[in-house]
Formats: structure tokens, sequence, C-alpha cells
């Protein structure tokens, strides 16, 4: 065979792990994303100080005027700070991705022969366990404060799944943003404009009979309204089934409107 015989023979395609070996590389992946925490614990702080304050401050702030007592309030706000925090921390998705993104670290790791879906799936894993992280500190704190479980063990791991799956839903939301936005804290800002005002015209925090007849409408058909009814029924007690399948149902619409724009996405820009 002569040299140009070599030369102008086409290359083979280059084989992509399938999916045993794919799963190994988003788990890889997923903890190079933890292993950062050593290095820069004030990603793990945001998630850990910020919802404490709030329980603090919702508790003994507002608790009396709202509840009567703060132990009452604790006892109806604590669902509800815990989904209000699930929503903010989704967002440090959308972050990390854009920061990889920007830095191209995301192009680098595209380039090593993993499967090609393994540095977004490692990335959404590893926001997942800060996310079980967040939940159990509440949780604790809740617990150092007051708060008991109403339905046991078998109620908050109930709730655990829930508020895991629905924030795995919500994520595709954050991936699509910081796919698309150019510096990543453009994806802050998208948050406070509109995770903030979600969660604050919902019953998180206050009744919905005590808000005005026109908002109330919006606050029956809000997915925090529901997921966090959800949560109180699973952690304290009162309807369970109900505000579940709702909460599947709206976590299965967000997934399945967002995943793929954000896949596409991703696509267009890398």
């Amino acid at each position: 065979m002569t040299a140009a015989t070599l030369t102008a023979a086409p290359l083979a395609p280059a084989r992509r792990p399938g999916l045993a070996a794919g799963l190994r590389h988003t788990l890889t992946l997923a903890w190079r994303s933890l292993v950062q925490i050593k290095h820069n614990p004030m990603e793990l702080l945001d998630l850990s100080i910020q919802p404490v304050m709030f329980v603090l401050l919702f508790t003994y702030v507002f608790g009396g005027a709202i509840s009567g007592t703060p132990g009452d309030y604790l006892k109806f706000a604590l669902p509800g700070i815990v989904v209000q925090n699930a929503f903010f921390a989704t967002m440090t998705t959308g972050f990390g991705l854009n920061n990889d993104l920007t830095k191209g670290v995301f192009d680098r790791l595209r380039a090593l022969p993993i499967a090609r879906w393994s540095p977004l799936a490692g990335r959404i894993l590893a926001d997942t366990v800060k996310q079980a992280w967040s939940v159990s500190l509440l949780v604790g704190v809740g617990a150092v404060l007051g708060f008991r479980l109403g339905n046991g063990a078998l109620g908050l791991l109930g709730a655990f799944a829930l508020l895991l799956a629905f924030s795995l839903a919500a994520s595709w939301i954050s991936v699509l943003v910081g796919v698309l936005v150019s510096e990543p804290e453009k994806v802050q800002i998208f948050g406070f404009m509109v995770i903030f005002p979600l969660t604050f015209t919902s019953n998180a925090f206050v009744p919905t009979e005590t808000m005005p007849s026109w908002l109330q409408r919006w606050v029956e058909v809000n997915p925090v309204t529901i997921l966090a009814d959800a949560l109180r029924g699973l952690l304290v007690g009162g309807p369970v089934a109900g505000p579940v399948v709702q909460s599947l149902i709206w976590a299965a619409a967000l997934a399945a409107v967002f995943a793929p724009l954000a896949v596409r996405a991703l696509k267009r820009r890398v």
C-alpha cells in the first residue's frame, strides 16, 4: 500500500461511549463539581446561610403577626421556605453551566472521549446533591426551632423525593437561561426578576385568604403554591394526593417544554 493510498484513506468515525460508560462519566463530572466546594467554600455557604436566615427572620419577625406565635408560623412557613430555596438553588445550575461555557471548560470536556451528554448531566446531578444538602439543613434548623414532622420519616422521604424531582425538572429553565445569556451574573438577575416575585405571590409565606381576591386566583394556580401545599401535607399533615399529583404534572410540563429548548440552545452554542 502506497503512502498516497494511506493519505486518501478515510478516517473511521470516533465511537462514542455506551450508556454504562456515560453514567460513569456523569458521576465523575458530578464529583468534579462537588470537589470544587473545597476550593470555593462560598458556593456552599450561599446554599446554607441564606435559607437559614430566611427561616430565622420570617419565624421571629413575622411569625407572631401572621400566626400568633413563632411556633405556629414555623409549622406553616417552613415547607414554603424549603420550596423557595429550591427554586433559587436551581439557578446555580445555569450559573455554573454559563461559567463553564464562557471559560471554555465545557468545550474541553466535550473534546474528551466521553458521552456527549455527560458534562451537562454531571452538572445537574451535582446541583441536585447540593439541593439535598440545603433541604436537610433547613429541616434540621426547623427541628431545632421546634418544627415537628406530622407524618414521620415516610413523609419526610416523600417530601425529599418530590422536591428533588421538581427541582430536577425546573433546573432545565436554569440551563436554558445559562446557555442563552453571555455572563454568569445575568443568570442571577433572571432569578431575582422571575423567581423572587413567583415565590412571593404564592402561599409559601402567608395564607392565600389574606390576599386580595384578584391575586388569589393566580396564587391558587401558582406552581410554588401547589408544591408548598404538597410539602405541608407530607411534612405536617393535610391533603397530600391532590397537591402531589399536581406538582408532578407541573414538573413534567416544565421538563417537556424547557428540556428540548435547552438542549437545542446548547447544541447551537457549542
